[in-house]
């Protein structure tokens, strides 16, 4: 498990919701419980997204900060493996 950073921000119509310590994981909601909810689905998107293409995951830094944020809370990302591999021969493939 890895322990990154999450910043909130409240704005006029929702809440803005940042990782501090990972590249583009980035979103919005209408208050904060909606905008933790989505900001966790776009971190697992963004790891999954790196992963696929061979990237490295960023480390977490526990010293970042964003001193506009209203809230500033860690954000665990979770990835798990699963024996499921779908085999498709290569005849097929094209």
């Amino acid at each position: 498990m890895l322990v990154y950073k999450a910043m909130y921000k409240e704005l006029e119509n929702g809440v803005h919701g940042e990782v501090l310590d990972f590249p583009g994981v980035i979103t919005w909601g209408p208050d904060l419980e909606e905008a933790r909810r989505l900001l966790a689905s776009a971190l697992v998107d963004m790891a999954e997204t790196r992963l696929q293409r061979g990237e490295p995951l960023p480390l977490p830094d526990p010293s970042v900060t964003d001193p506009e944020a209203d809230l500033e809370e860690p954000i665990y990302l979770l990835l798990t493996a699963t024996p499921r591999v779908a085999v498709v021969p290569e005849d097929t493939a094209r």
